[in-house]
């Protein structure tokens, strides 16, 4: 997130470019999900566990970002004019720094279970993190300093979230060490739900709204990369 967020200070990354790294993010992500996450939850704990996390962290992430939406903080992935100025919707930065965090916890607690299991986190799930995180940063970033927000509060804001998420990934680690695998699996499957959620709700219309008809292309290569990256490490 930081990387990502500097990058997009510096520079004046072209629109497409950050829309081609977003989609290509959206489907790494997706591939975890299917191969890292909903099918270790299901394996580790059954079923019905997974299906109940699942459908519970999609409806808890749609709803809390409803919410935020509602406060400002909408557009806080889109790297155009689509973000509020402070003084346009006076409380939007506090609702989009909320909402980065919102978008960060899910992933940051699966790679502290992802310790339970072996005691080193899964390369796929690894890099799909990463390179999902770093077109947050870019894009979320840009759309900030077009609404006038300054390198204090930007830095400020992805700098706090990444510790923050560090914080999450060791609380998923050790509240979960002794659990069932049930239990497990729920957890697992809530952070994967609200992931997917995520994904539909905020990357894809970012991705989408420069890349258009090669949005699913690169989305698809993203799924693919994950998927190689999935089976070179088993």
């Amino acid at each position: 997130m930081v990387l990502g967020a500097a990058l997009s200070w510096r520079w004046n990354l072209p629109a497409k470019l950050v829309s081609s790294i977003m989609s290509f993010g959206a489907g790494v992500l997706i591939s975890a999900l299917a191969f890292e996450l909903v099918n270790e939850a299901v394996e580790g704990g059954g079923l019905w566990p997974t299906v109940a996390g699942f459908l519970a962290g999609a409806v808890v992430y749609v709803g809390a970002n409803t919410m935020l939406s509602r406060a400002g903080a909408k557009h806080r992935k889109r790297s155009g004019n689509q973000q509020p100025s402070e003084s346009d919707s006076p409380g939007s930065g506090s609702a989009i720094a909320v909402g980065a965090l919102l978008d960060g916890v899910p992933e940051s607690v699966v790679l502290g279970i992802g310790l339970l299991a072996g005691g080193a986190v899964s390369p796929a799930m690894m890099a799909a993190v990463f390179i999902s995180n770093v077109p947050e940063g870019l894009s979320g970033s840009a759309g900030m300093k077009k609404a006038g927000r300054s390198a204090r509060y930007v830095f400020g804001l992805w700098g706090g979230i990444a510790l923050l998420c560090g914080v999450a990934s060791l609380i998923g680690y050790v509240a979960l060490e002794n659990a069932p695998g049930s239990v497990v699996a729920f957890i697992t499957a809530i952070a994967a739900g609200g992931i997917l959620a995520m994904l539909a709700d905020t990357m894809i219309p970012e991705a989408f709204e420069e890349h258009h008809n090669l949005t699913g292309l690169t989305a698809s290569v993203g799924f693919l990369a994950a998927f190689t990256i999935h089976h070179l490490g088993r």
